[in-house]
């Protein structure tokens, strides 16, 4: 304490020269304290408090949202007005109609799109120009058969943005309309990267690179754990350089899979790593709910299937169990691949509850709709039901007629909801 009788604190020698350190740093513990405080309110008795969290996590996701385009628009800015990339005809009208919902002026639509106001205004003035060369364009008029197919690849395209063009032909596949990967890239227009294809004759049934090879439905299961973080990220900038891999940071996630169907049998949320006896408890219920053992169990050398236990358990109800060959296609791999994308089209495509319930809400209604809904490159365009059942709606599929004839309408809807879930549908109109 002073002498005048106020507090005084004593800072490190030089510490401006740290300021920007301790400001990461305190970022950084605000976001670990943020996480473990929305997590105990997350699973708080009062729906109240739990409200109250949910709704201080989205205005912050809204708050570190705008923040980035701001940062995004700041970078444009310093780009000189006639160095800057033009808008597409087509953005032109989408950036117009956006101005119309939102009721912007002519400044404020300009200043949002790093424009000048006299552009917007020769927009609004040239709207209903005609011709290739209108500066303001709307989608190709549907009067024949490739534009209105088109139209539909287009629209399934913005509705369901992930989606690659192979994707895409499978899902138009199974609802009647054949089209070839190169049809769909051309049809979109757009400059995203397509998926890449499998190599020619790389399937789990064909292939004789691995030692296991699944050649029926629960001839050969595999089992993996991995994280997924309720927040962005598990990244801390103070030691050890990441936060504790645990519940309110992260859940552990168990994935039990079918090799020859790529069936999800079971996933499952642990607050901490599970235990061998949980990971063996999950194989069990998969076993017990549909009434076959499998084969075969590949995993890794986790500590949990390296407990020596754990193979005997495996001997005595009739499953041989192999540790993963590394670098070989099929086997490791194959799990890696489904992990990648239970986290790449539902886990990082929301927010992760911190609930326990609303997180194995969530992880159910994924593995209902991939293993009933979602068509895979590997099984043809098959979804894993249809393998496991010995059915392919792709060999019924026929050619639409001539829009002359019938007409289509895409319909899609979405599980409980999801976005991130779509459910595909083709309709005949007229």
């Amino acid at each position: 304490m002073s002498k005048r009788g106020r507090f005084s604190v004593l800072l490190p020698a030089a510490w401006p020269k740290r300021v920007r350190s301790a400001v990461i740093h305190t970022m950084s513990l605000a976001a670990a304290a943020l996480t473990a405080t929305r997590g105990w309110a997350a699973s708080h008795v009062s729906s109240r408090v739990q409200l109250r969290a949910a709704n201080e996590r989205l205005e912050q996701e809204l708050a570190l949202v705008n923040e980035e385009l701001r940062l995004k628009d700041a970078r444009m800015q310093r780009v000189p007005g006639h160095e800057r990339p033009h808008y597409a005809p087509v953005e032109r009208l989408a950036i117009l109609q956006l101005r119309a919902l939102r009721g912007w002026s002519v400044g404020q639509a300009a200043e949002r799109f790093q424009l000048s106001p006299v552009t917007v205004s020769s927009w609004m003035r040239r709207l209903n120009e005609q011709g290739p060369d209108a500066l303001v364009q709307s989608a190709v008029p549907l009067n024949k058969y490739p534009d209105y197919v088109a139209h539909l690849v287009q629209q399934l395209k913005v509705l369901c943005p992930s989606f690659g063009y192979g994707r895409i032909a499978n899902f138009l596949g199974r609802a009647g309309l054949r089209l070839g990967t190169s049809t769909v890239q051309r049809m979109t227009r757009c400059a995203v990267a397509p998926e890449p294809a499998p190599e020619p004759g790389r399937t789990m049934r064909s292939n004789r690179m691995t030692k296991v090879v699944a050649r029926y439905p629960h001839h050969v299961w595999h089992c993996d754990l991995t994280t997924v973080p309720t927040s962005m990220g598990i990244w801390t900038s103070t030691g050890p350089f990441s936060l504790p891999l645990r519940w309110p940071f992260c859940w552990w996630l168990v994935v039990l899979a079918d090799q020859f169907s790529a069936r999800i049998m079971g996933l499952a949320i642990f607050r901490t790593q599970p235990t061998t006896d949980q990971v063996r408890a999950i194989v069990a219920r998969a076993v017990e709910d549909t009434g076959v053992v499998p084969k075969y169990l590949i995993s890794d050398k986790g500590d949990q299937f390296r407990e020596r236990t754990f193979r005997p358990w495996c001997r005595r109800i009739g499953m041989r169990h192999r540790f993963g060959a590394l670098g070989q296609f099929g086997s490791i791999p194959f799990i890696e691949r489904l992990i990648r994308t239970i986290k790449w089209e539902c886990t990082r495509r929301i927010l992760f509850p911190f609930s326990a319930s609303a997180a194995r809400r969530e992880l159910g209604l994924f593995m209902a709709w991939y293993n009933r809904v979602r068509p895979h490159e590997r099984l043809r365009g098959a979804t894993p039901e249809e393998i496991h059942e010995g059915a392919d709606p792709r060999s019924a599929a026929r050619a639409p007629s001539p829009p002359s004839v019938v007409r289509l309408a895409l319909r899609v809807r979405y599980l409980e909801g999801r976005k991130h879930l779509p459910i595909v549908k083709l309709e005949r109109v007229a």
